[in-house]
């Protein structure tokens, strides 16, 4: 088949445009692969495109150079991949590659200029096809069939895959998540590969893991994906709790639908203590700014919650303006999504914290002169203005004063 959408078209910009002409007079064959292909054909733009050649990093290199090309890094190249800058555009071009040897984690490649057996290599049929520049694609494991039936296989022998490297386990999760159309619909042979396996993730780095758990978490099917962790004994090296409260990740998932949560205000409704925070940081290193907020969410998510009346909002406005923390408010926001208080976050985001109108100086003109006078009468002051729901202004509050 050959593809002409509006998103293909919209590729050929000047840099993609030269960049084709450079390779066309060399007569080295230049495609797109993996992911931006799989974008395409669902009709897509794609975010990112990789570009994969019969041209050797060194053919490149000298190609690149003598039409004074430049060359953005050189760290890409040991795998192959070349990245040039054209009219303002980058360009990642990698060589076809075997994987000669292959740990679990990293592969030891050789060049070839077989498309089949670089196809071979990658993970997913939906990820395994390349296309011509003029469209056509070439398609050699199903991956299109498989797209369009919203299914989710590996290439070839989904065990040799996974050993290749553990975290085509995630990314599985990740794509069934991301493509297929229902929970549940997987080949019993790939998740009895994946249980067999799953011990392998162990030795892969926390930061690597967590950017594919963090994908999985905002996907579709996060509930039944999660609990395939826990049935196929995945959870265990990936940092999550082996007790997980899977009823209430059950109940928060359907609570945040459609309000854009973080990935970890949805991880946080599995953990029970704020022990399996700290024990998810170990193993997958988050950032710090996860990390509290996970802590917040394991603290506060039972007794911080709305008021009864008229002022629902008014508990979550009190605790920020009390916090001495930053980012208080953004955490109050992952709260009510984790609460499910679709109505209060609305509210809350449009809300905009209160500056209290008296200072000090204001109180020395009133002939307050004493350091320790000054503290308690600010404080009072506070408290009446939080009665008030942070209305009273500067002289509604100094008039207070006289009477305090």
């Amino acid at each position: 088949m050959k593809l002409q959408s509006p998103q293909f078209q919209a590729l050929f910009t000047p840099g993609l445009r030269s960049l084709a002409e450079l390779f066309e007079k060399k007569n080295y064959e230049l495609r797109i692969a993996g992911g931006a292909v799989r974008d395409l054909l669902s009709g897509m733009t794609p975010q990112d495109i990789d570009f994969a050649t019969t041209a050797t990093p060194a053919e490149m290199k000298e190609m690149f150079t003598s039409a004074g090309v430049r060359l953005i890094n050189n760290k890409g190249e040991k795998h192959g991949t070349i990245t040039a800058r054209l009219h303002e555009q980058n360009f990642e071009i990698t060589t076809l590659r075997i994987d000669v040897v292959t740990d679990g984690r990293h592969a030891e490649v050789e060049f070839t200029t077989d498309w089949e057996k670089d196809a071979e290599r990658r993970d997913l049929t939906v990820n395994s096809m390349f296309l011509g520049l003029d469209g056509m694609l070439y398609d050699f494991f199903n991956g299109y069939e498989d797209l369009k039936n919203k299914k989710i296989r590996f290439v070839g022998k989904a065990t040799e895959r996974i050993q290749e490297d553990y975290l085509r386990i995630l990314r599985y999760f990740r794509f069934y998540g991301r493509i297929a159309e229902k929970p549940g619909d997987h080949e019993p042979s790939t998740l009895q590969a994946i249980k067999e396996n799953a011990k392998g993730l162990a030795a892969i780095s926390g930061e690597r893991i967590w950017v594919e758990l963090k994908k999985i978490l905002l996907g579709n099917h996060v509930n039944h994906l999660v609990r395939l962790t826990y049935e196929l004994d995945i959870a265990q090296y990936i940092g999550l709790p082996l007790d997980g409260s899977l009823e209430e990740f059950d109940r928060v998932t359907k609570n945040i639908q459609n309000l854009c949560p973080k990935p970890m205000t949805v991880l946080t409704s599995l953990f029970k203590v704020k022990d399996d925070v700290t024990n998810l940081d170990l193993r997958l290193k988050i950032s710090k700014e996860e990390k509290n907020l996970g802590l917040f969410l394991v603290k506060h998510r039972q007794e911080l919650t709305k008021a009864v009346g008229p002022e629902p909002l008014r508990p979550y406005q009190d605790f920020i303006m009390d916090s001495r923390e930053a980012n208080t408010n953004s955490k109050i926001c992952e709260l009510l999504k984790y609460q499910g208080e679709e109505h209060l976050l609305r509210e809350m985001q449009q809300w905009t914290v209160p500056s209290f109108p008296v200072s000090g100086h204001d109180l020395r003109k009133m002939g307050v002169s004493s350091g320790k006078e000054i503290g308690t009468a600010l404080q009072q002051l506070r408290d009446e203005w939080k009665k008030s729901g942070y209305h009273m202004d500067k002289e509604e509050l100094l008039s207070c004063l006289k009477k305090l």
